[in-house]
């Protein structure tokens, strides 16, 4: 077997194999012999077939059959022999077989990572605590969640609901297929179009309004997308939000039993619970941040590829529950692409990290990490034995685990910079 290999850009690379003619003839050969021995043609006893006619019948399918086994043990030696790592599957093509067989295999290979500087990264640590305040705000939360509605003889404001019957008209056309009834509208929710809801405030039962508003550009309606449209509303009714009393009954139905002080201190535990993982979620991006600046790689096109399908797959699938058809779902790669990059290429400066630095996956903080999942459940040790049970659900927690030891290890080494914000700030999906 002769290898060579052209480097055609930073990372791909086209890798020829040559192997000797009279290879492929001895295991032709070989396999022809044994198939004499078991084929059944017409005018010959089993067994009996003469070698020129299985030659001739079966000759080039058993080339094939070679030829394809061959490449199959060949690419892999090769790419050892050359010391190559390939990223994802590569091309082959059968080459001119006048001299033998021959076959080229075109392929991107993994980059190569410096992890110079890797220790000294700068990290801002973002630190925040429980004030009463905050627990104040999620009992206000909690009330709301328990509101009921009450009738009332006055014109509607901001946060009251208000149920109308209405009619949609653009470009002449009516697409509320005439008159929508009894619809309610919580004013300030936003589950209309900007600006319906800022059009209903001053209303009582029996007004009526009339008024034009245009749809979003990016509204899910093409036909509608853009376009002006005329609504009339006539109020039925308006009501305004009744806020539970925070007695003893309200507070049992979040399973406290005790006083207001219980209720506070239970939820300023679990406040407290979230923050943490909030506060570890920001330093983690905050990490991930820093080294995808200091550490700068070209990452193959073949690994992107493959993350953006698994971006893209979610949206696909739910398209295909709601039964649209593919070619109208909007998804152009270049909403994708970014974001794949930078997946990829951490998740490679990542690898090269533990693999450099022999970072091993800690089994007790596998179990501790499922056993914090499963708490939240009716019956955690079923949850416990769910993940156990299973080699592939168990691996993708310990792959989760031994990123975050990763993260670990570079804060213990990173130069850090505490940074106290307010909780509302911490809890915020944003940075």
């Amino acid at each position: 077997m002769q290898v060579s290999v052209e480097k055609t850009s930073e990372l791909s690379r086209k890798m020829t194999v040559s192997v000797p003619e009279e290879v492929v003839q001895e295991k032709m050969a070989a396999r022809l012999k044994s198939l004499a021995h078991s084929v059944k043609i017409d005018g010959f006893r089993p067994g009996k077939v003469p070698q020129h006619v299985v030659v001739k019948m079966y000759g080039d399918r058993v080339r094939g059959e070679i030829t394809g086994d061959l490449i199959q043990s060949t690419y892999y030696e090769a790419l050892q022999e050359q010391e190559l790592r390939p990223a994802g599957h590569p091309h082959i093509h059968p080459a001119d077989e006048s001299e033998g067989f021959k076959y080229t295999a075109e392929f991107e290979v993994y980059p190569e990572i410096s992890l110079e500087g890797v220790e000294q990264i700068e990290v801002s640590r973002p630190v925040a605590t429980v004030q009463s305040v905050d627990v104040d705000d999620m009992i206000g939360k909690l009330r709301a969640q328990k509101k009921t509605w009450a009738i009332v003889e006055r014109a509607s404001q901001e946060h009251d609901r208000v149920t109308i019957s209405f009619t949609g008209v653009s470009e002449g056309e009516s697409f509320t297929d005439g008159k929508v009834e009894n619809y309610q509208v919580e004013i300030g929710a936003k589950q209309m179009i900007p600006g319906f809801e800022e059009n209903l405030i001053g209303l009582k039962a029996s007004d009526s309004k009339t008024f034009e508003l245009p749809f979003p550009e990016e509204y899910g309606n093409d036909k509608l997308a853009g376009k002006v449209a005329q609504f009339e509303v006539e109020v039925i009714s308006v009501e305004e939000t009744v806020l539970p009393e925070i007695d003893g009954a309200f507070i049992k139905a979040y399973g406290i039993e005790g006083s207001m002080d219980a209720f506070r201190e239970d939820i300023k535990s679990n406040l407290e619970s979230e923050l943490e993982q909030a506060l570890r979620g920001k330093l983690k991006n905050a990490v991930m941040n820093a080294l995808y600046e200091k550490i700068q790689i070209t990452v193959p096109n073949t690994l992107v590829d493959q993350e953006v399908e698994s971006m893209m797959k979610p949206y696909i699938e739910t398209a295909k529950r709601q039964k649209m058809k593919l070619e109208d779902l909007k998804l152009p790669r270049d909403l994708f692409e970014e974001q794949a990059k930078r997946r990829v290429a951490l998740g490679l400066i990542l690898g090269e990290i533990i693999h450099k630095n022999e970072i091993k996956v800690d089994e007790t903080k596998v179990r501790s990490t499922i056993e914090d999942m499963a708490k939240s459940y009716e019956r955690p040790k079923d949850v416990i034995d769910w993940y156990y049970s299973d080699e592939s659900r168990l691996n993708d927690v310990r792959q989760m685990v031994l990123e975050n030891q990763t993260i670990d290890w570079l804060v213990a080494r990173a130069k850090v910079t505490d940074e106290t914000i307010n909780f509302n700030d911490a809890m915020s999906k944003q940075g």
